[in-house]
């Protein structure tokens, strides 16, 4: 009997070796090499181990032709809500006929809850849904759909980890909507890997998505997510895809996130925001409020922020702590960049003349949130200075503007967007750059719908205003 061949794959890029090594001559990482059984060669000639799984939908092939880019033409995209309307938001207004989405999450954040509550609100709007789980049995998401008040649910089920078979019901009832959930748990009876390895997920999603182009229907498949928070198996799987979304939240917190990193059909960096409910994830119309804590009175170190998620405008609340750290002093940042927040300590002590070398200085963002653009530096710069002089700021004060390091207050992007939502929440004074200021005029205190504004070019200025505006209150 002929010995079977092995190779080994990566697990993150999918690169290949004839034999084991501790780094990927692919991608240069270390220890993901997986041993694998090499697929069999084809029988016959012109046959391939793809041929089976094409065999469903063959049919739907056509004939392409060179075609001129000006002669083509171009339409607008039609969509189809899903009757959720944060998740509309991220997607770029609803499903699009043969696109392909991909969705991420820990264990347990909700992806199966909000896919099986999109399903079924498509479902009742007239537009067919199947529903293929490969983790759970039917009994399962019946359970789950009574939890969630689904009880006369007309959604398909279909449990099922076979793709020949999954392609074959997809071609005789042609859905408006797939959710596979999730894609490691496919298999193709024509390669010889586990399910979930690096073959058999690239495969069955490259299958899956074909199937969707050709056929129309609206696939979504959900993927798993490794320890550092990234899509498991190979790269390629989020190329392929047309919109990939990631959940986040913090497992203590209700609150939850869903984020589009990549949209062929609409804005990039779209956030949902949702809460967790005893009847599944509910939409959250403001979700300003959740990222504001509630004071009584002002405290030090805290400094509203307007932040900008995609399109959407946002309010969050920034905290610092500063205190006697010694010699060997401590910086740390909740859903701030710890290198950026040591940046900015060195800036405000070389601009500004405020030392924090011996202190230790805590940075947080609240409710959970992330922060990457860098329009909250001066916000935390006001943090910090507040807490370190134990001065609050007053009640309604809201703050952005990147910073320089030369000690410069750069613009923010959409920066009246940001005023807008400031004064249609109650806030009364902003500290902002200069150049976000609205071209009313540049007087010192504008009044911009009911919001006074104090534009700002230096680090060292926009402190001594925050100083006044105190002393004011």
């Amino acid at each position: 009997m002929p010995k079977e061949k092995t190779i080994y794959v990566c697990n993150d890029c999918g690169g290949t070796s004839p034999r084991w090594l501790g780094k990927c001559p692919a991608c240069a990482a270390w220890n993901t090499l997986i041993e694998q059984r090499a697929a069999p060669a084809a029988a016959a000639a012109g046959q391939n181990r793809l041929s089976a799984a094409q065999a469903p939908y063959t049919a739907l092939a056509g004939t392409s032709e060179v075609a001129l880019l000006c002669e083509i033409e171009a339409t607008q995209i039609a969509r189809t809500p899903t009757g959720i309307g944060e998740l509309d938001r991220v997607l770029g207004g609803g499903i699009v006929a043969g696109g392909v989405t991909l969705i991420g999450g820990d264990p347990g954040i909700g992806k199966s809850t909000l896919l099986l509550q999109a399903a079924d609100a498509l479902q009742r709007s007239g537009h067919n849904a199947l529903y293929v789980t490969g983790e759970e049995s039917g009994a399962q998401v019946a359970l789950r759909s009574r939890r969630l008040g689904l009880d006369h649910s007309q959604v398909q089920i279909l449990s099922e980890i076979q793709l020949e078979k999954i392609l074959a019901v997809l071609d005789a009832g042609r859905p408006a909507i797939a959710v596979i959930d999730s894609i490691q748990t496919l298999y193709s009876d024509q390669l010889s890997s586990a399910p979930g390895s690096v073959a058999q997920v690239r495969e069955c999603a490259a299958h899956l998505t074909r199937f969707a182009k050709l056929s129309g229907t609206a696939i979504v498949l959900v993927g798993h997510v490794t320890k550092e928070g990234a899509l498991a198996g190979p790269r390629v799987l989020e190329h392929m895809v047309d919109t990939v979304l990631y959940f986040e939240g913090d497992p203590h917190s209700s609150f939850r996130l869903v984020r589009a990193i990549k949209n062929r059909f609409g804005a990039v960096n779209e956030i949902g925001v949702y809460a967790m409910t005893e009847r599944g994830l509910r939409g959250v119309a403001n979700p300003s409020a959740i990222f504001l804590a509630q004071h009584a009175q002002p405290v030090p170190g805290s400094v509203v922020l307007v932040t900008l998620e995609g399109t959407r405008p946002m309010l969050v609340e920034v905290q610092a702590l500063v205190d006697a750290g010694g010699p060997s002093a401590r910086r740390l940042s909740v859903g701030l960049e710890r290198d950026r927040l040591a940046m900015l300590l060195a800036v405000l002590h070389r601009h500004a003349g405020v030392a924090c070398m011996d202190q230790d200085v805590f940075v947080n963002a609240v409710g959970g949130v992330r922060i990457s653009e860098p329009a909250a530096d001066l916000a935390v710069l006001l943090a910090i200075t507040s807490s370190l002089r134990a001065k609050p700021l007053p009640k309604g004060f809201v703050a952005f503007g990147e910073v320089g390091l030369a000690g410069e207050i750069r613009p923010a992007p959409r920066g009246q967007e940001r005023l807008r939502e400031a004064a249609k929440l109650g806030f009364s004074s902003a500290i902002v750059p200069r150049a976000n200021l609205p071209k009313k005029g540049a007087a010192q205190g504008q009044e911009f719908e009911g919001l006074t504004i104090y534009p700002v070019e230096r680090v060292e200025q926009a402190i001594e205003q925050a100083r006044q505006i105190a002393q004011q209150a």
